[in-house]
């Protein structure tokens, strides 16, 4: 066999990069990684970590409003816009010294600059022009926002630079209906911003459970949130004051800063793949099998830039599949069925399985159970915000096949009920099992009524 200079080269110090790493390296393989940020990953640096700061910091902001039912004295509310994103970022930062430190650790050889294919096994550090050999390569380098190609767009943000924003807007359009879109609506709605959200569809949150959708179109109304949809931004163009956007239908936005949250592609471009003769989807996205493993036999990818399910926690199991493939010549595929995700809107949206819409198109024989109540603590906060629960169940014996909420705590608890829906139990285990009382889950063991079956339309 040819001498490398590395067993395994990871490009990309994210979660699952990271994951791959260590783990290789402590079964004794020789392991580096490049990376041209700080590590850490999208979800450290610039994504659901700092973002879920945010969210605290909204929520915060939001209880002490509520306090003033329960008797607390909330005279002169001030929010420090600049203390709270430094905090942010400081703690932003401890987290990725702790990322470059599990790699120390291990002894992986880490590079702090870009790598790309020169061809099979070669890879050129961009800064140094070093060439690196490995025998086997694990592209693990995320994703990047996706902005549309309009003119103006030179002076919108995304949400990589919604972190650091010098102060906040009084307006601002955020261009979007997806997590990342609705999640960043909700926060800066919360830190005081009149947030108006565009999207081309007639429904937020696509591909989601179609009474989820409608729920959280009622949670963004009900922070303060304008939306707009079935329009488009056509041009974006800067006054003295701020900017006006023009959308397709012919009405204009007058907004302080826009931010384009129109979704995300594989950090693909330019990393030498045709060198290496790596095949990519229209996307740019790696294709792979289900061992993570691309058109070229010693060639690998997990996470975001495979494009499958865009998720951290999926990335990290990717990562530790694949050095179970590699390293310990287990094959491994991880199985990306039924895999419970939160989207931190406030409240946010907790959900594993399929979504009504998608079983009945599907042909599936479901049953649907579904529950709306407005919580305990809204009684004396005065909050409108309600609490919407589903679960759906098949056939028969009436296995739970999709669980979906929005409400507060939706995201811990979607994660206990993940265990219940992987694990294939039926809504009579569920209904077996005690309440907690007085919780907001217990409804979730208390749904008894089913509900008639209905057409459901496409976005």
């Amino acid at each position: 066999m040819a001498k490398y200079d590395f067993d395994l080269f990871v490009i990309g110090a994210g979660s699952g990069g990271v994951r791959a790493a260590r783990l290789a390296a402590q079964a004794g393989k020789k392991v580096a990684v490049a990376e041209e940020s700080r590590p850490g990953g999208t979800c450290v640096v610039r994504g659901c970590v700092p973002k879920k700061f945010l969210v605290y910091g909204a929520d915060y902001g939001d209880a002490i409003k509520k306090a003033a039912g329960y008797g607390w004295s909330v005279d002169n509310i001030k929010f420090d816009w600049p203390k709270l994103r430094d905090a942010i970022q400081s703690e932003v930062s401890r987290l990725s010294g702790i990322y470059s430190g599990i790699m120390d650790k291990n002894g992986v050889t880490h590079f702090k600059e870009r790598a790309e294919f020169k061809d099979a096994h070669t890879l050129v550090l961009k800064n140094s022009g070093k060439e690196i050999t490995a025998h086997t390569i694990l592209i693990a380098v995320g994703g990047r926002p996706w902005s549309p190609d309009l003119p103006g767009v030179e002076h919108t943000i995304t949400s990589d630079e919604a972190f650091l924003l010098g102060k906040l807007p009084e307006k601002m359009l955020i261009v979007g209906g997806g997590y990342i879109a609705s999640e960043f609506a909700g926060i800066f709605a919360g830190l005081g911003v009149k947030v108006t959200q565009n999207y081309r569809g007639n429904a937020l949150l696509r591909g989601f459970d179609e009474d989820v959708r409608s729920k959280v179109a009622e949670v963004q109304d009900l922070n303060g949130i304008t939306l707009k949809f079935g329009s488009s931004p056509k041009e974006i163009k800067k006054t003295e004051g701020g900017y006006i956007v023009t959308m397709d239908d012919g009405t204009k936005i007058g907004t302080d800063l826009v931010m384009m949250a129109t979704g995300r592609k594989p950090h693909t471009v330019g990393l030498g793949l045709d060198n290496a003769g790596v095949k990519t989807d229209d996307n740019g996205a790696v294709i792979v099998d289900k061992y993570s493993q691309s058109s070229v036999k010693n060639i690998y990818a997990v996470g975001d830039v495979t494009n499958r399910v865009n998720l951290t926690p999926v990335a990290i199991r990717e990562g530790a599949a694949f050095v179970d493939t590699f390293v310990h010549g287990n094959k491994t595929a991880y199985d990306h069925s039924n895999i419970a995700s939160a989207v931190f809107t406030r409240p946010p949206v907790g959900t594993v399985g399929v979504g009504e819409g998608e079983a009945r198109k599907a042909g599936r024989d479901i049953h649907v159970y579904t529950t709306s109540f407005n919580p305990m603590a809204n009684a004396l906060s005065g909050s409108k915000q309600r609490v919407f629960m589903k679960i759906i169940t098949e056939g028969d014996n009436e296995k739970v096949i999709g669980v979906h909420m929005v409400g507060d705590e939706a995201g811990e608890i979607i994660q206990g009920i993940g265990i219940a829906v992987k694990a294939g139990l039926t809504k009579a285990q569920f209904d077996e099992t005690c309440a907690v009382h007085p919780t907001i889950a217990e409804e979730l063991v208390t749904m008894k009524t089913k509900q008639p079956n209905k057409v459901v339309t496409k976005d």
